[in-house]
């Protein structure tokens, strides 16, 4: 019996890590869609944007059109009007 109680107390800290990595993801997917979550990501974007002015840190670069990977809908959306705005301006002329 004295086996099992140190063989479970040796790996307790697996236990507690992923308690803790659980209960930590779900108050991060809570905390993302509040007035506090959104005030403190922006200025956590505004900080990565200064670091990546100031030093230059290239990996904290995100590419500019990164939101059309992450928003196809949208994008879709958004190159129909664009070529339809063109096709009418063609017209005009």
């Amino acid at each position: 019996m004295d086996t099992l109680t140190t063989l479970f107390s040796d790996r307790t800290w697996i236990y507690t890590a992923i308690a803790g990595a659980l209960l930590g993801a779900a108050f991060l997917a809570y905390f993302k869609g509040t007035h506090a979550g959104i005030w403190c990501y922006s200025k956590f974007d505004e900080l990565l944007d200064f670091l990546v002015q100031r030093y230059n840190l290239t990996w904290f670069k995100q590419d500019e059109n990164a939101w059309r990977k992450r928003y196809p809908k949208v994008t879709a959306k958004i190159d129909d009007i664009e070529s339809r705005l063109a096709s009418l301006e063609n017209k005009k002329k």
